[in-house]
């Protein structure tokens, strides 16, 4: 039986993932302004701290793999293992540097092998702020156009347990800037459940549940994200936030049949914002493809298009400016 579409319950945004992060290093300036010149309504930057509880904008606090600090010898000395929700990482992390030692490294390319034309602007950026992201986005909310911030709060858990606390920073960071209310083009999402239940007593902006077609809360404040995508799950989550942020596989898997998450999301007033729509091969469906190469693009439009069928009221995808051509198109043909 066919998965009835829902309509949306806000017109759909869509949000830089980390920026044009398909076309630029993620999570730099330099990403995120040429998301804004795409279209995009929102701009997404990770927040993790560093020592001295400055929010910068990476993927994870672990930033081996997003900057050259392998290459600088004088931090070579804290390069180290930690367990970080469970997992053990091996590398250089946010909390261990100051902000005036992390400015002195540069950006690379996360999937260099993916996106080599993105590797060629690897050294050429610093590692943003969040003031500096809420700058950029202040500076092109002009004309009647409003840029809006998307904000990740990452590992909030692990940054309180090391004396890093994250919630009441954030807000007070963002009611700085004149951002407090529903109305504010902000909206803060998170894995873990329990800080966004915190943040929704501290602010009054939007905030967003994330959820994986796998796994769990790291902060284990609901036995799984299976469970919080049930109906009663759902309802759970509409007590504290405004919208859910679940994986496209728990949408649509693939070229399976689409679920019910999108109808049952809407029937309790949950807005979706599915992660991540990206351009190459080996993030599509099957019949989505074009050719072999992995790294090779496909039909990221069409994917797109199946899931504004089902009714969505925004997406993540690296590709902002096709994803506001595409979200424009379907909105013309309505």
């Amino acid at each position: 039986m066919a998965t009835p579409a829902s309509h949306p319950l806000s017109p759909p945004i869509v949000i830089a993932h980390r920026g044009a992060s398909g076309l630029r290093p993620e999570h730099t300036l330099a990403s995120y302004t040429l998301a804004i010149e795409q279209g995009a309504d929102f701009i997404e930057p990770d927040l993790v701290l560093t020592k001295d509880n400055v929010f910068v904008a990476r993927h994870e606090n672990d930033i081996t793999g997003t900057t050259n600090v392998a290459s600088h010898p004088e931090f070579a000395a804290r390069r180290t293992t930690k367990m970080i929700d469970g997992e053990s990482h091996t590398g250089w992390f946010t909390e261990d540097f100051t902000l005036a030692e992390l400015k002195t490294l540069r950006a690379i390319e996360r999937l260099p092998k993916l996106r080599p034309d993105n590797a060629r602007y690897d050294g050429q950026f610093e590692v943003p702020t969040l003031a500096e992201v809420i700058t950029l986005a202040k500076r092109h909310s002009v004309g009647g156009r409003v840029v809006g911030i998307y904000p990740e709060t990452k590992h909030p858990s692990y940054f309180a347990s090391i004396g890093h606390p994250m919630d009441a920073l954030l807000v007070a960071q963002l009611k700085a800037a004149g951002w407090s209310r529903p109305s504010d083009p902000v909206f803060i999402q998170s894995f873990e459940v329990d800080n966004l239940k915190r943040i929704h007593g501290m602010t009054g902006l939007r905030l967003i549940q994330l959820m994986d077609a796998s796994g769990g809360p790291a902060d284990h404040a609901a036995p799984s994200y299976a469970a919080m995508a049930t109906p009663a799950g759902l309802k759970a989550i509409a007590g504290y936030a405004y919208g859910i942020g679940p994986g496209l596989g728990m949408i649509q898997n693939g070229d399976a049949a689409p679920s019910t998450l999108v109808a049952d999301a809407h029937a309790v007033g949950l807005r979706l914002h599915p992660w991540t729509f990206r351009a190459e091969n080996t993030f599509l469906p099957k019949s989505l493809q074009v050719g072999t190469d992995p790294a090779a693009h496909g039909r990221i439009e069409a994917a797109m298009r199946r899931y504004l069928a089902l009714g969505i009221d925004g997406f993540f995808t690296d590709f902002p400016g096709i994803g506001v051509q595409t979200r424009n198109a379907v909105k013309e043909n309505r």
